[in-house]
């Protein structure tokens, strides 16, 4: 698993998926839906302020029958999410999420995203390693032949 720095991780990461606490449910699930991620980070003023998951969705606004046109982020949103500091390693952020029972984490530098991270993304690195060890095998195997 990769030992970079979540901050080189995140920097070629463009915040589309940020949006302000008065933001709809609906049109943060279309923001969501569109940009293919499954969390939102809520924005305000430069500063993190909540996040928005899946799990928001169903467990607070859909299993509690709110109406998703109406009902802001503000009302449904995770308050001062746990955040990462960009200058930690991915493997830093995937303990944080074992340990605390998430799949997404903020990445941010004095309370400003940076960006955020998954553990869908451990599973693209680890996909990205076993594709390069079959590549070296591959190589290996080109020259003993």
């Amino acid at each position: 698993m990769s030992n970079s720095t979540l901050r080189k991780r995140v920097e070629q990461q463009k915040i589309l998926t940020a949006a302000p606490p008065s933001t709809s449910v609906r049109e943060a699930a279309r923001l969501m839906k569109q940009t293919h991620v499954g969390a939102l980070l809520v924005v305000e003023h430069g500063h993190l302020v909540g996040i928005f998951t899946e799990r928001d969705a169903l467990d607070r606004v859909l299993a509690e029958e709110l109406n998703p046109e109406t009902t802001p982020l503000a009302a449904v949103m995770t308050l001062n999410p746990t955040t990462i500091h960009p200058d930690k390693p991915f493997v830093a952020a995937l303990h944080l999420m074992y340990e605390h029972g998430f799949r997404h984490v903020p990445v941010a530098e004095h309370g400003r995203p940076l960006g955020m991270v998954s553990a869908r993304d451990a599973l693209e690195l680890e996909v990205a390693e076993f594709e390069a060890t079959l590549h070296q095998r591959e190589h290996l195997r080109a020259i003993m032949a």
